[in-house]
């Protein structure tokens, strides 16, 4: 039976991640030891006075880059303390955008090891010799890897078990059935400034209810599609 999840996030900014265990469905989860979740700052193993983690790239250019040898030492300090490698992600724009089905195979793992990139990012030597997989939250770019973590963790932890109450829940999120997005959603009053909720809503007929709402599900779908193809031209 798989054991509670650990995460470890390493991070330079921590403040910015720390808030998702504080409201909601993921500090519940916190609470309730479905995960674990503890920072490393890569100061911390840096080997100067000033605790420098950044230096200029070689070759020039703008900005500074994550030094390899703090992160080497961070990767090194989680294992032994551990005694697990962890599967190493790294927050990156030049990651693998994240999809649902990722999220899914993800919050299978025992132990995750979240790599923040700041300034220009992290040596590559880092990527090349420590990290399993790149991850995208967007076709944009933030000032670091903090908030893409946030968003990981949270997608992550929401469908652990036990952590909503009502499983089947997230089993009709978008995205839970291949790229299928959700259905319209409704609820008190019945009708307000003119617009009246779907009649059959009310028909108490659970099969054309669900026929119903796949029917809109997929016609979001299709007009997503549309919309994103029109968007490619």
């Amino acid at each position: 039976m798989k054991g509670k999840l650990i995460i470890d996030v390493i991070a330079l900014i921590p403040e910015l991640i720390a808030p998702i265990i504080e409201d909601g469905v993921v500090s519940r989860a916190h609470n309730n030891e479905l995960f674990e979740l503890r920072f490393w700052n890569p100061r911390d193993y840096s080997t100067d006075n000033h605790h420098t983690v950044d230096a200029r790239p070689y070759g020039g250019g703008p900005g500074m880059v994550m030094m390899y040898e703090p992160l080497k030492k961070t990767f090194d300090a989680i294992e032994s303390f551990r005694g697990s490698r962890g599967l190493r992600l790294y927050m990156s724009p030049q990651g693998d955008l994240l999809k649902q089905q990722r999220v899914r195979e993800l919050s299978e793992e025992q132990h995750l090891i979240i790599l923040c990139g700041r300034y220009e990012g992290v040596d590559q030597r880092i990527i090349d010799t420590e990290i399993d997989g790149e991850i995208s939250v967007g076709d944009y770019v933030l000032s670091g890897g903090e908030l893409a973590a946030a968003i990981l963790i949270d997608a992550i932890v929401r469908i652990l078990p036990d952590a909503i109450s009502n499983e089947e829940s997230h089993l009709h999120d978008s995205f839970s059935i291949g790229d299928q997005l959700d259905h319209p959603h409704y609820t008190r009053p019945r009708e307000i400034n003119g617009l009246k909720v779907p009649e059959v809503l009310f028909s108490g007929d659970h099969a054309k209810i669900a026929q119903w709402r796949d029917a809109e599900a997929k016609a979001r779908t299709e007009a997503r599609r549309v919309r994103l193809r029109q968007e490619e031209l």
